[in-house]
């Protein structure tokens, strides 16, 4: 970014939320003026107040204190009646600004590129999508209401003092004027140790997250009791820095408190001297003493109100953090539609490299050119590390090329728009990633209006049969990225996935990597109907997957070095037959003449 939030003042920090909070500003700015209308009542009372003491110490009859009365019992009614308006008004659109940021947030994450969640600790995200947008919620509803009111209400009531006594009001003004001070002071140091608190949160949950997912790894290695030390240590550093934090804010409020009963004691001090050289009467000395007991909440709750602001900034940073990271893989201007995919897929000298990867380093791709016919199954194969799933992630533009382009029918990808160009490619992973739901809805994620007769195709392709026989069949959830079950009915499912799809171009990346012999051979035995009429880029680590293709593919360097038929590289490429050799058949190698 141009200009991070960490540069900026903390009012331009946070004034960039308030574009998300149109429909809720108003009742918010309600809620304000309910509240400081509370406060300027409050502030009223005292002058009535005065009138009674004024009317007892002149020995003044019961019936004409009693209007006085009254008027304080009223004023004390409305009071209460604007605080509940306050509550009323601010309680519910807190919740809406919330709701809504963060379906802004998810909506980027789901937007961003893979790039950048190979970067981002999902904990960190994590805690951004709930604790930070939590208390930016409570600061709308609750901290920017009393800040700004009570701020409001300091000054009116410094005021008010003044047209008591301007002798007392300017006594009380100067002692507790190194407040403004201390807060400048606070502000400062406090953000700082705000934005490491909070990060060190997101750390934690990203360590939680991590022990949870990993489990199963930890408890085979007896590793449980290394993780939760680790955790430990971890949740000791923020318990550290939340100590501070505490230890800051206490420090305010000791000023906060001390500052202003020192400054009311000596205008008591003062006040009774007046009173005594008739310069005050006992009423006014009273009212004055009464507002300064008025302004004691306002003052006294600057404290946790500033921390809460500061809190509030650091959160709005961290939110903007997500918002304000690029893209990279944007939607064309003016997309071209494509109303039926032959697929052709078209490899044209296409350059790629990482990000973060440095500048002495080649392109992991370093010109690949590589044609697939409609119809026609493709096998990549290669040493480990030399970019077979990269390439494949850059047809579905996951990345996006460095260099070249990858054409579909003649049409440059970065033509298309993303949603309508993964419409026409289906993928399944070696990794196979379930998400926690039903069997059916785990196959139909990329054509959730398919018929059943389609999803039990699918199935049958995969033979994934096995799901019929859950406990609640094709309705039964999975749970939690499918860990209940076995690594190959996880594929199985993926790879279902996929030819539910119905895709024109479909890529694997070696998704039969965890099925046994046999199964494997069944799976590729209903494959070879679905690839007659696909185009299908495979990547192959067995050489069964590669028998499936109609020609393969050898990849190394970064480049496509070979390309033909199986028995057409096996009898002329070298490095063909030793990559060949390589793969693994089931455990054995198979033998090179």
């Amino acid at each position: 970014m141009a200009e991070t939030d960490a540069k900026r003042g903390a009012m331009r920090t946070l004034l960039r939320i308030f574009p998300y909070t149109k429909k809720a500003l108003p009742r918010i700015v309600l809620g304000m003026v309910a509240a400081l209308a509370a406060h300027m009542l409050a502030l009223s009372i005292p002058n009535f107040l005065r009138g009674i003491v004024d009317a007892v110490g002149a020995q003044g009859s019961v019936e004409s204190i009693i209007p006085l009365v009254l008027w304080v019992l009223g004023l004390g009614v409305l009071e209460a009646l604007m605080v509940l308006a306050r509550r009323w008004l601010v309680l519910t659109p807190g919740t809406h600004v919330e709701a809504n940021l963060r379906r802004t947030l998810y909506a980027k994450l789901q937007n961003l590129p893979v790039a950048f969640h190979d970067r981002w600790p999902s904990g960190q995200l994590l805690s951004r999508a709930t604790q930070d947008l939590s208390l930016i919620r409570r600061w709308l509803s609750f901290g920017l209401v009393l800040l700004v009111a009570n701020g409001i209400t300091i000054i009116v009531g410094l005021a008010v003092l003044y047209s008591y006594s301007w002798i007392l009001g300017s006594i009380f003004l100067v002692i507790v004027a190194p407040l403004w001070i201390i807060g400048f002071n606070f502000e400062k140091n406090y953000h700082i140790t705000a934005r490491k608190s909070q990060d060190q949160a997101g750390d934690l949950a990203t360590s939680v997250e991590q022990s949870v997912h990993g489990i199963r790894v930890l408890k085979a290695f007896g590793r449980g009791g290394f993780i939760t030390e680790k955790f430990a240590k971890d949740a000791a550093e923020l318990r550290k820095t939340e100590l501070v934090k505490a230890r800051m804010v206490a420090g305010l409020w000791w000023y906060l408190s001390v500052i202003p009963e020192l400054a009311l004691g000596v205008s008591l001090f003062v006040g009774v001297w007046l009173v005594q050289n008739d310069q005050l009467t006992i009423g006014g000395l009273a009212a004055f003493i009464f507002t300064t007991r008025v302004l004691h909440w306002p003052m006294d709750s600057i404290g946790f109100l500033l921390s809460m602001t500061i809190d509030a900034q650091t959160a709005v940073e961290r939110f903007f953090e997500v918002l304000d990271e690029p893209v990279g893989i944007d939607d064309p201007n003016k997309p071209r539609k494509v109303d039926k995919v032959e697929g052709r897929l078209v490899f044209e000298d296409v350059h790629f490299r990482y990000q973060d990867a440095p500048d002495s380093e080649p392109d992991l791709l370093r010109g690949v050119n590589l044609e697939l016919l409609p119809g026609e199954s493709v096998a990549l194969i290669g040493v480990t590390g030399c970019g077979k799933t990269t390439l494949t992630a850059l047809a579905t533009r996951l990345y996006e090329v460095t260099g070249g382009s990858i054409k579909i029918d003649g049409i440059d990808i970065r033509d298309l728009n993303r949603e309508e160009l993964r419409s026409h490619i289906a993928m399944a992973f070696e990794d196979a990633t379930l998400f926690s739901a039903s069997v059916r809805e785990n196959v139909l994620l990329g054509n959730p209006n398919a018929s059943e007769e389609d999803l039990h195709e699918a199935l049958a392709i995969a033979q994934a049969q096995f799901a019929y026989d859950l406990p609640d069949g094709l309705d039964t959830r999975i749970g939690e990225e499918g860990l209940s079950l076995s690594g190959g009915q996880r594929q199985r499912l993926a790879l279902a996935r996929a030819v539910a799809a119905k895709p024109a171009i479909l890529v694997l990346d070696d998704p039969l990597s965890a099925l046994d012999v046999d199964t494997e051979a069944m799976v590729e035995d209903a494959l070879r109907t679905v690839l007659k009429a696909t185009t299908a880029l495979i990547v192959a680590h067995r050489p069964s997957t590669v028998q499936l293709a109609d020609r393969v593919a050898l990849m190394q360097d970064g480049k496509i070095t070979a390309f033909g038929k199986h028995s057409e590289l096996l009898a002329t490429n070298d490095h063909y037959r030793f990559v060949i050799s390589s793969l693994d058949a089931a455990g054995e190698l198979i033998e090179v003449n």
